[in-house]
């Protein structure tokens, strides 16, 4: 009996071990399509995938540390995009690593575009939350409605045009309508953020 339970417990730990190595198997797998799927959507440029693997998303400082760096040709204001959107651009590079600013850092403004109206609007990281943009400049003359989605302009140097960031959640009306803004929230969901491509050329 106790020969009959030893064996049981052995076979039960090669299945674990086996269960294991699927879902390593399968999480790889998804980075693989998640990898093509960018590439695929994103083939007008040329690109590095990387893996995040580190992040310092706090109230001040909401940056990334990725898994490339100078050896693969990665440089300074290179910019960072996930499946979903617009991360960020590249502000430090060592040889095999890089640090990313996100668009949702404090410091980060981005030129950018109302798709359906194409006016231009300035979008910048808040101390409030990781996943929403303050929207400002909005023309006086510009009509915005929650749910207008919102991408890169292509001015500024960075950031080439028509990097999708996100959607307007809502607008803050103010007494003087050159005042108004709206909250804009990420297409790119930053706590889950693994896979990122890095564009080589602009």
């Amino acid at each position: 009996m106790q020969e009959e339970n030893e064996k049981l417990k052995q076979k039960n730990s090669e299945l674990e071990q086996s269960l294991r190595e699927l879902e390593i198997i399968k999480s790889e797998n998804n980075t693989l399509k998640e990898y093509v799927n960018l590439k695929e959507k994103y083939n007008e440029f040329q690109t590095v995938p990387a893996y995040v693997i580190n992040k310092d998303i706090s109230n001040y400082n909401d940056t990334i540390i990725i898994n490339v760096g100078s050896k693969d040709g990665v440089e300074i204001n290179m910019p960072v995009i996930s499946e979903k959107g617009l991360v960020g651009h590249i502000i430090s590079v060592t040889e095999s690593t890089a640090k990313v600013e996100t668009i949702i850092d404090t410091a980060s403004s981005v030129s950018s575009t109302i798709t359906t109206t194409r006016d231009s609007i300035s979008v910048k990281g808040t101390l409030d939350s990781n996943n929403i943009l303050k929207g400002t400049y909005i023309p006086t003359d510009a009509t915005i409605l929650e749910g207008d989605t919102i991408e890169t302009s292509g001015i500024g140097g960075i950031y080439p045009k028509g990097i999708h960031i996100g959607k307007i959640k809502e607008i803050i009306s103010t007494k003087n309508i050159t005042d108004r803004y709206a909250n804009i929230e990420t297409a790119v969901d930053f706590s889950k953020l693994e896979t990122v491509l890095i564009i080589t050329n602009k």
